[in-house]
């Protein structure tokens, strides 16, 4: 039987697409591997959004030129956001790789695999991961049509494309009948969903539908643009029993001059007021957010716009990334990229320690609450799973009969990244009571 290994890294998109590789590879008869050196086919789903990123790609790739040489017969795939429209400079550079995918574009290995088989795969069903955890991804939209001064995304993904809604509802079925139990639905911006369908639903009427799917029980979404988060689409996360209170909303700089350089198309004072109407209707929501620093022209003075603005938002998470320029993006064109390294670094330790101090005031404050957590699986020997609001939980002691069950904790300590509870009732196995012991980490 023909073996297959698929390296992915970057964003839950790129899982996404990863996984549905995966099935369609299933479907034609293949069997995944662990070790990547052993398999038939290889696919690497790349990640170019930063230069690390990028980095390890390349290294990967070229790693990969001696074993097609000691196996000429050897499949190697490259996918995701490395490959651009123009394919010439990749096939120059890599000349051992078989087919170069977009990212959503399966079919060259698809083709190849058919060929080498003899067989071939109904491309009219919608593919879903074979073996799928308790949580998976669903796209719902593909593309981009912001294009933010730092992102190379609308040049490698596309412009957008939304997913009817009955797609997307069926898609979770199917996922239900496999024992998924919570969906995190996808997009570069979600809460543009719809904008291009007949119709124009947007991101609250496919939350609407989705929240009528039996076996699911929760539901998610990622990643969400200031500028489209409407008050429809907040009040349906408020209102909707299945969707969780948590919304990530990249702001990406706290001073209004960089926000300008970035094409964000919002200022921090419009910021402030969307993350108030958050919490206004949802008082206890976990909120994240991305930040880039050292943008180009950002100054000291400028930077300090930002930690003021996370001292005052008090985020649950923040994910904080160095400036990268992008080859072919607006700042990448126009802008010099002027900020040190060093200056970077330092920028990226302060904000990392100020959220350090925010999170554990936020997890203090969750000492005698009750939290619905959803248990995902094993890790570590120890099970996990996530709060409504996204926080990582770790339990320790066996646990294996709660698999995919929904569980209440009491919270009674907290320290800087977990809190420690007990797990006071089973919501499908009735009221045992159980002393758990359980770390929370925001994730």
């Amino acid at each position: 039987m023909t073996s297959y290994h698929v390296w992915t890294i970057g964003c839950q998109m790129n899982v996404a697409d990863s996984e549905r590789m995966s099935a369609a590879l299933d479907r034609l008869g293949c069997s995944p591997i662990e070790e990547l050196e052993a398999a038939d086919v290889i696919v690497l789903n790349s990640c170019v959004v930063r230069q690390g990123a990028e980095d390890k790609v390349t290294g990967r790739l070229s790693s990969l030129a001696g074993l097609k040489r000691q196996n000429p017969d050897r499949i190697i795939a490259l996918m995701g956001c490395m490959v651009g429209p123009d394919t010439r400079d990749l096939k120059r550079r890599f000349p051992h790789v078989d087919c170069f995918m977009r990212p959503q574009e399966f079919g060259p290995l698809v083709r190849l695999v058919e060929a080498r088989e003899g067989v071939c795969l109904d491309t009219s069903e919608i593919l879903v991961p074979s073996h799928p955890s308790v949580t998976t991804y669903i796209p719902i939209t593909h593309g981009c049509d912001k294009f933010c001064a730092f992102c190379i995304i609308p040049y490698r993904r596309g412009r957008e494309v939304s997913r009817p809604i009955e797609e997307v509802v069926k898609e979770m079925e199917m996922l239900a009948k496999r024992g998924v139990k919570e969906v995190t639905l996808l997009g570069q911006n979600v809460d543009s969903y719809g904008d291009d369908l007949p119709g124009a639903p947007d991101l609250a009427d496919l939350l609407e539908a989705a929240n009528a799917v039996p076996a699911i029980k929760r539901i998610r979404f990622l990643t969400s643009h200031p500028n489209d988060m409407s008050q429809k689409i907040i009040d349906a996360v408020a209102r909707l029993e299945k969707v969780c209170e948590f919304v990530n909303l990249p702001v990406q700089a706290g001073d209004n001059t960089v926000l300008a350089n970035m094409r964000r198309g919002y200022t921090r004072e419009q910021y402030f007021a969307l993350a108030g109407r958050i919490r206004a209707a949802m008082p206890k929501v976990g909120l994240s957010t991305d930040i880039i620093v050292g943008f180009p022209g950002e100054s000291a003075e400028q930077f300090e716009q930002t930690v003021d603005l996370v001292r005052r938002v008090r985020f649950d998470k923040v994910h904080v990334a160095q400036y990268s320029a992008r080859p072919g993006t607006i700042s990448h064109r126009k802008m010099p990229d002027d900020v040190t390294p060093e200056e970077k670094k330092r920028r990226y330790q302060v904000l990392d320690d100020l959220q350090a101090k925010i999170s554990y005031q936020i997890n203090k404050e969750m000492v005698g609450t009750t939290e619905e957590i959803l248990i995902e699986g094993q890790k570590d020997v120890r099970w996990h799973g996530r709060t409504r609001t996204n926080r990582l939980v770790y339990i320790e002691g066996g646990a294996e009969h709660r698999h995919g069950e929904l569980v209440d904790v009491e919270i009674t300590k907290a320290t800087t990244w977990s809190v420690e509870g007990t797990v006071k009732s089973e919501h499908n196995l009735g009221a045992v009571t159980q002393r758990l012991q359980i770390s929370v980490v925001a994730n």
